[in-house]
């Protein structure tokens, strides 16, 4: 692959802006961002109009994307295997030639054997091969997934976590108005990863949130077999020279709690 690291200078204002999966954690952050910059955009959504598409089977496609420039693509689906590559398949077979095509992927899917990480590397490869003008952006796993892991292990009497493993969670927002910057710019190819602004071990992440949720639970490091698991010990998944985040995991945990007060009803 290659990396573009050079800063992007040119506005493009040409053409509404085409979000997928623009409902989602970070859809949603992204579409914010956008609207604020004055920027007209559309959510391609399988249910509510007015653009209503799919892309697991190509319907409304087309009429989503006329007049579009930019597509920011952050569908996917980790639980059903081909979902990624094959709707990015007809994404790219939909858009008109010239679309700047900005993709969020995940750090160290090149590398990582996990089924989910090697789709997302294929749809990088269909990017890059496409012809389309297109701008990849890799970030690490955002605190939403990694509080809803720990929210789940900490049911159980004795919170078990993966050993050796360690993480860099960042904020989805902050990803958010990269993103955002990068579909208001000129296409950059691959640019840097994007990771949170610590690495925490996964034992460290459940006493953190513990302690923000007011409970008491042993932590029980327990070994992982196979090759996904090794993967994670190796930190595949980390960014360690790019920790552009700036909100920690336990800021997060603060923040989400004074928004939804999920500390209290975790007790």
């Amino acid at each position: 692959m290659t990396e573009n690291t050079a800063e992007t200078t040119t506005e493009n204002t040409a053409g509404d802006i085409l979000v997928t999966g623009g409902t989602g954690t970070l859809g949603r952050h992204v579409v914010d961002r956008l609207a604020a910059a004055g920027r007209p955009v559309r959510v391609l959504s399988r249910t509510r109009g007015p653009y209503i598409g799919d892309l697991s089977t190509g319907a409304g496609l087309a009429e989503a994307l006329d007049g579009v420039r930019t597509v920011v693509h952050l569908a996917s689906d980790p639980l059903k295997r081909g979902a990624d590559v094959e709707g990015a398949r007809r994404l790219i077979a939909a858009a008109a030639g010239g679309t700047h095509l900005v993709y969020i992927s995940i750090v160290g899917v090149d590398r990582h054997p996990y089924s989910y990480y090697r789709a997302k590397y294929e749809v990088e490869t269909m990017i890059e091969r496409s012809g389309l003008p297109y701008t990849i952006l890799r970030a690490v796993q955002f605190h939403d997934l990694v509080l809803s892991a720990a929210r789940a292990l900490a049911r159980l009497p004795i919170v078990p976590v993966p050993a050796g493993m360690s993480f860099q969670p960042v904020e989805a927002g902050e990803v958010a108005a990269r993103l955002a910057e990068l579909a208001l710019g000129e296409p950059a190819g691959r640019v840097p990863d994007m990771g949170g602004p610590e690495i925490l071990g996964a034992a460290e992440i459940a006493r953190i949130y513990l302690g923000s949720a007011g409970r008491r639970r042993p932590v029980l490091p327990v070994p992982i077999p196979g090759r996904v698991a090794a993967a994670f010990r190796r930190g595949v998944h980390l960014a360690p020279a790019h920790r552009d985040g700036r909100t920690t995991f336990a800021r997060f945990l603060v923040a989400s709690s004074e928004r939804s007060g999920y500390a209290g009803a975790d007790r």
